[in-house]
């Protein structure tokens, strides 16, 4: 199964690529998609747009998983972010992909096992479950890839037949 995990946001959207085969994760290709302060804000939308749909086109990933938004301070950064947020999960959509979501809390849990664990701990985990010789950045990115590591640990677990 090749997953593609999305840490939204509006400057800097990460995304993440992984094969999952076997219980085994490999990385297929992260980095981020940039948005300049220059363009108007609906150029900068149609921006994330296309390119989170061309990184779907070429990736063909079975399954999009896109991390839910938490913020307990800034208003403005979050209602930013969730203008990428959205359009994440409407390329996913509009390309046929089925979408799933994530809190942090759960992406956590998933990779590094603890539901508190900090970023630099889960950006250890990342590298260590997809074995990478160093953290992937920048830290969007690695993000991304803890989102893609979580759907696929949800995914195999979610398939379980406990009868």
């Amino acid at each position: 199964m090749v997953i593609m995990g999305i840490d939204p946001g509006f400057a800097i959207t990460g995304y993440g690529i992984v094969k999952y085969e076997g219980n085994k994760f490999s990385p297929v290709n992260y980095g981020t998609v940039l948005t300049s302060t220059e363009e108007p804000f609906a150029r900068r939308l149609l921006r994330l747009d296309r390119e989170i749909c061309a990184a779907i086109e070429l990736y063909r990933p079975d399954a999009v998983a896109v991390e839910e938004l938490f913020f307990n301070k800034n208003l403005k950064t979050a209602i930013t972010a969730a203008h990428g947020r959205g359009i994440a999960l409407t390329a996913a959509a509009r390309c046929g992909i089925e979408v799933f979501e994530y809190t942090p809390l759960q992406v956590k849990q998933a990779v590094a096992g603890y539901g508190r664990a900090d970023k630099l701990q889960v950006q250890q985990m990342v590298r260590a479950i997809l074995n990478l010789e160093e953290i992937p950045k920048p830290d969007d990115a690695a993000d991304a890839l803890a989102v893609a590591i979580c759907h696929g640990h949800s995914y195999r677990l979610s398939k379980l037949d406990y009868r």
